[in-house]
């Protein structure tokens, strides 16, 4: 039987993939509710400022990486099942809670504004529908790539950062998730410094799932009172974000 980790992973390519095969995709945003780094020297981070109107659901989806700005990608929303599961995962140790939380397109802390998306490259494909189908099973195989961007009130997007770079510490050597009703044995965190925002984090949950090793690649940046998480997971190893993140902490301002 699959760990809840594949069958995440699965069900988020198997969602992908199918909108490739069926139809042109265009750059639908979501609109639920979620939340969501080790990054340099949090003395020199600036924080947000003072008063800051937290974003709306709106506000947000408008700044979310769209069809156009990654033309050779396939852009989706992520659907509501997707964000109740990962709300719904827990961690066995309460510590490693923050870090569970950004694998699944769910908020850390209270957010007072959401938007989240997905995408996964397009596969080279050519003319006849066989050479579609394999296009559309090779992107099963791909990595694929949630965007969570959630903004918070007061100092909220500084905490909820905060809480992701000590939960990223405490829980180096590892700590068991369960999602769905099942439960997958995360082997270790490796965190590094990131650029990017006022602050940043790269992350890098490792697993062995029945036999084959699964990773996935976690970039949070904080901008001001905006919290972006990144989560590339894949069937096996996962690529790391780095383009898309790039992309969307520039839209970001």
């Amino acid at each position: 039987m699959r760990t809840a980790l594949v069958r995440r992973t699965v069900v988020a390519a198997s969602a992908v993939s199918l909108a490739l095969l069926v139809t042109a995709c265009g750059s639908d945003k979501a609109d639920t509710k979620a939340d969501a780094k080790p990054s340099g020297s949090a003395s020199s981070s600036a924080p947000a400022a003072a008063g800051a109107k937290a974003k709306t659901d709106a506000e947000l989806s408008a700044l979310l990486l769209t069809k156009e700005e990654l033309a050779d990608h396939l852009v989706t929303t992520v659907p509501k099942d997707e964000v109740a599961a990962g709300e719904a995962a827990k961690s066995d140790k309460a510590e490693c809670q923050p870090v569970v939380r950004t694998q699944g397109a769910a908020t850390v802390g209270t957010a007072a504004g959401v938007a989240r998306m997905k995408t996964v490259a397009k596969p080279k494909a050519g003319d006849s529908p066989e050479d579609a189908a394999t296009a559309g099973l090779k992107a099963l195989a791909g990595t694929r790539t949630s965007v969570t961007l959630a903004s918070y009130e007061g100092k909220g997007a500084e905490e909820a950062f905060a809480a992701v770079k000590s939960a990223a510490a405490a829980c180096a050597a590892g700590f068991s998730l369960t999602m769905e009703g099942e439960n997958t044995k995360i082997d270790k965190v490796v965190s590094s410094a990131a650029t990017g925002g006022d602050e940043a984090i790269a992350l890098t949950l490792e697993a062995d799932v029945e036999g084959t090793k699964v990773t996935t690649e976690t970039v949070v940046v904080r901008k001001g009172n905006v919290l972006a998480t990144h989560t590339a997971s894949a069937l096996g190893v996962a690529e790391k974000p780095t383009a898309i993140v790039a992309a969307q902490v520039k839209k970001l301002g």
